[in-house]
């Protein structure tokens, strides 16, 4: 899973990184909301951490920029030292997810993060099919129909190809599909992603007139979507 942190108390933000980094996620720490909004347009996370207390604005402006730029519904979270009743409504009525007072606990920390990631998955059962027509996926087969005929991928196109179906109208960055994909960290230089979008798109001829474009979005990564959902 990989987390965005916004939280300008240093020792704060590193302990949740440790926290995050020591159950196997990858964590990445912001202290203004300026940097965390660059951050939000060049790369993609699962699960946001928020504080209400900002030297440049406040966690709610930053959620309501999130509910409002990011095309995506990420689960959000507010950790915070305000405990009044009314700024928990305040936070949960413009849309985030869930609310922590600090100090915060290490095991509750982590269990409500894992229960934000399970409410936003997509789950995958391995026996069944699903349909994106006029693509059919075969997940015991490990194969994709298209128009009732098999195409041939290999391993990592296909894993490749399930994540972009998964997310289809979602911008997934390049560093997250490696990440989700190889399990490779996405700070390394790598044209892997690029390589395999290529192939991916010209063996399921993703094209607009079968209902699908695949595009590269220019200093981000990709987005799969279904042609009839494009804003006109």
């Amino acid at each position: 899973m990989r987390i965005g942190i916004l939280e300008d108390d240093r020792d704060q933000a590193e302990m949740l990184q440790t926290w995050a980094t020591g159950a196997n996620h990858d964590c990445y720490a912001y202290n203004t909301g300026e940097s965390f909004r660059q951050a939000l347009r060049n790369e993609t996370f699962d699960v946001l951490i928020i504080d209400w207390n900002l030297p440049d604005t406040t966690g709610p402006e930053v959620l309501d920029w999130v509910r409002e730029n990011v095309d995506w519904h990420i689960p959000v979270i507010f950790i915070t030292s305000r405990d009044g009743e009314e700024d928990i409504v305040q936070a949960l009525g413009r849309g985030a997810d869930d609310y922590m007072i600090k100090p915060v606990r290490q095991s509750e920390t982590l269990a409500r993060l894992h229960a934000l990631e399970r409410r936003a998955a997509q789950d995958v059962d391995v026996e069944m099919a699903y349909e994106y027509p006029p693509y059919r996926v075969e997940m015991k087969e490990r194969c994709i129909m298209l128009d009732g005929e098999p195409v041939t991928l290999r391993n990592m196109e296909f894993e490749l190809a399930i994540l972009l179906f998964r997310n289809a109208g979602r911008l997934l960055s390049r560093s997250y599909i490696l990440e989700n994909v190889w399990g490779t960290r996405g700070d390394i230089n790598t044209r892997t992603v690029d390589t395999h979008v290529s192939r991916l798109r010209n063996k399921l001829s993703i094209r607009p007139d079968r209902g699908w474009k695949l595009s590269a979005v220019y200093h981000h990564g990709y987005r799969l979507e279904k042609v009839s959902e494009q804003a006109g």
